[in-house]
């Protein structure tokens, strides 16, 4: 099963001069034409270059896959419950223990706790069972030929070339997402060149088929992305009745003292890093679930813009590692995509920047929805209710 992809994919947009620089369309024959002049500029061989798209096709499903990326609509505790099974749990642990060398060697060198790539395999790949059947060049070459965001897809093509130079890429045969990341976690061709590790010794970093290649480049991509060495990402809490609510959201971190000022509390053990700034995350509302999330907790998003997935795959991190299930609380229901659209237009006509207009709880519309709350005097938790949605 896919995920969204990597930030670098998510961020891009159709505006901006990268774009209006980066070649694009035209006939396919002579886009790789282009491709090849720039690889053998960059100092790759004819023989090499003519080696790599030898084997190079269109490929529509890749158009098409990028046509239709999905956006997770279900709220925090039902997402999190359908991907957190037992045999993901079960798994992960025996995992962590076959790799326990591995893992230790991540710890050493990049500081990256077993838990947090254990996730990121398990929800990527199913632990490296589904990597994806795409030809990744065949993709890489296509959507860097579609004019949608040539700027992100060419220097990919590029790297592959590099990669398949000293013999760790075939045109031919790799495989992978439909976007061109290979591998049980699931990378680029350019993370790959920056961050690849042969973790195994066999002088090849091969991240489709041996595992401590692709967890040891996975833990070097996350020191790469700002991972801060031997620190916590996340902590389940108990919030009080009544606080500041606005206080709560990515956007503000404040020292832990200041939160247990006010009545916020681990729901169990001990606070993991007192000397930590903490942001206070409600994913539905005051009733619901709650986290502190630590400066490491912001590098998911570097590699995952998705909030649902990024705190699921977090949350499942910290599960790996013993923690208990979360309390899903009590929140109040989930506003019908009927009901989301109808609050977004509502919002939007008060002058906030929603988006679109989709029914999907993004960002924007979270941000929207707080700042009306504290508008008209309702708890500013950021969760849209009906209630909000009758006063505006």
């Amino acid at each position: 099963m896919r995920f969204p992809l990597p930030a670098l994919l998510l961020a891009a947009t159709l505006t901006g001069p990268a774009l209006a620089e980066t070649p694009c369309g035209g006939s396919f024959s002579g886009f790789i034409t282009g491709l090849k002049q720039d690889a053998i500029a960059q100092g790759h061989s004819r023989a090499t270059v003519d080696g790599f798209f030898a084997s190079v096709r269109q490929d529509q499903n890749a158009l098409a896959a990028d046509r239709r990326q999905g956006v997770f609509t279900l709220d925090f505790t039902t997402f999190a419950r359908r991907l957190i099974s037992k045999n993901r749990m079960d798994h992960g642990q025996a995992n962590a223990r076959k790799y326990q060398s591995t893992f230790d060697r991540i710890e050493r060198d990049f500081g990256v706790s077993p838990g947090v790539l254990l996730a990121f395999w398990a929800f990527e790949t199913d632990f490296g069972a589904v990597q994806g059947d795409f030809n990744t060049a065949n993709a890489l070459v296509t959507l860097a030929h579609d004019c949608r965001r040539p700027h992100l897809f060419r220097p990919q093509v590029l790297a592959a070339i590099d990669l398949y130079a000293r013999g760790d890429f075939d045109p031919a045969r790799t495989t992978g997402a439909w976007a061109g990341e290979i591998g049980m976690v699931q990378m680029l061709p350019k993370d790959i060149l920056e961050n690849g590790v042969d973790g195994d010794g066999d002088g090849h970093v091969s991240l489709k088929t041996s595992a401590p290649d692709a967890l040891m480049s996975g833990g070097k991509m996350l020191q790469h992305l700002g991972w801060r060495a031997g620190e916590p990402w996340l902590q389940e809490v108990r919030v009080p009745a009544q606080m500041d609510w606005s206080l709560s959201g990515t956007d503000t971190a404040l020292p832990l003292s200041q939160w247990q000022a006010m009545g916020v509390q681990p729901r169990s053990g001990q606070w993991q890093a007192p000397g930590l700034p903490a942001k206070l995350i409600l994913p539905q509302g005051r009733n619901g679930p709650a986290f502190v999330a630590y400066p490491n907790f912001d590098v998911y998003f570097e590699w995952n813009q998705s909030f649902t997935y990024v705190l699921t795959a977090a949350y499942f991190g910290t599960r790996l590692m013993g923690a208990p299930v979360f309390d899903a609380g009590n929140p109040d229901p989930v506003l019908s995509g009927a009901q989301m659209k109808q609050l977004q237009k509502k919002l939007a006509n008060r002058g906030h920047d929603v988006g679109k207009i989709d029914g999907i709880l993004g960002a924007g519309t979270r941000a929207a929805v707080q700042a009306e709350q504290k508008r008209l005097g309702l708890p500013a938790d950021a969760w849209p209710t009906t209630n909000l949605l009758g006063k505006l």
